[in-house]
């Protein structure tokens, strides 16, 4: 099968791309800098900007899956600036990608990130799922605009799922990166009250997913990326400590102190969402790492 994939270069994108070429899949991805890429049996590199329209977007003709994956980290202050860079690496890579599927003949399949900050931040208990409707907040309005450009793929007839990502932990980059060190060496603690929900999911699931769609033909829209059994921060807290068998002493970071360090990112650390994935659920897709617990195992087994 022939994949094209933009932000393929990201810690997702690199790792999907890896493992889609050892199955023997053809790959291609645009990057800014492909010149200087090195090359490897099965993946092929277009230089461009997705922001922008451009000649990479005639490499999308023959592929049968378009992955899209673009987009800014949220994971810094909001400034205007960062703003600015969040919504139109998502909005514009989307638009200028599916304005290019709409050419192709046949029409490939999309799988479009989104994130389950389209629910927004929630303080309770409440179960999560793709029926749910939106929140109201910054990463909510990100996600509306973002959907919306890749659901105009149906109006020409492409398929399209909304692939709603979690936070994804593994190795050598993402959130995992920036916490386990912490956790490692006996400074890592409890953010605020603790109770927040953290729907995490292992990249090696995220993969699985994505194979999972590629072939169940008949699965259309939202679809959560998230494992089936969500924790708390004070959870994920003491699961990692217990990982590196370490104890879990400091106190918690206050969320007064949060907010002042990061501003309204701050908030996204401190409220989260129970988010689960019902329609994997329903559709019969078995979890490789379903529990916490034993993702962190195999995610940190060299690090302890």
């Amino acid at each position: 099968m022939k994949v094209f994939i933009t932000g393929g270069t990201g810690f997702v994108g690199s790792y999907l791309i890896s493992r889609l070429a050892d199955l023997g899949h053809e790959v291609t991805t645009v990057t800014r800098g492909a010149a200087g890429r090195t090359p490897r049996s099965g993946v092929s590199f277009i230089q461009g900007s997705t922001t922008a329209p451009g000649a990479w977007q005639q490499g999308v003709a023959g592929h049968d899956t378009v992955i899209n994956l673009a987009g800014a980290s949220i994971f810094t202050r909001w400034t205007k600036d960062a703003r600015r860079s969040i919504i139109e690496s998502r909005v514009l890579t989307t638009r200028n990608l599916v304005d290019a599927m709409a050419a192709c003949d046949p029409k490939p399949l999309l799988l479009s990130t989104s994130a389950v900050g389209y629910y927004g931040s929630r303080e309770d208990d409440a179960i999560i799922d793709e029926t749910s409707p939106p929140g109201d907040e910054f990463l909510t309005r990100v996600s509306v605009e973002w959907e919306a450009e890749a659901r105009r793929a149906e109006a020409f007839g492409s398929r399209v799922a909304l692939c709603r990502f979690g936070i994804i932990l593994g190795r050598g980059g993402g959130a995992l990166a920036k916490m386990a060190p912490a956790f490692k060496y006996m400074v890592g603690s409890v953010l605020g009250s603790g109770r927040q929900w953290f729907p995490w999911i292992h990249l090696e699931d995220v993969f699985q997913i994505v194979l999972f769609l590629m072939e169940r033909r008949h699965i259309s829209g939202p679809v959560n990326f998230t494992a089936p059994n969500p924790v708390t921060n004070e959870e994920l807290s003491r699961e990692l400590a217990r990982t590196f068998g370490k104890p879990l002493f400091m106190p918690a970071v206050p969320a007064f102190a949060l907010r002042i360090i990061l501003g309204e990112f701050g908030d996204v650390l401190l409220k989260g969402q129970r988010a689960i994935p019902r329609r994997l659920l329903d559709e019969g897709y078995r979890f490789r790492f379903p529990e916490l617990h034993g993702a962190l195992a195999d995610l940190l087994r060299d690090s302890r």
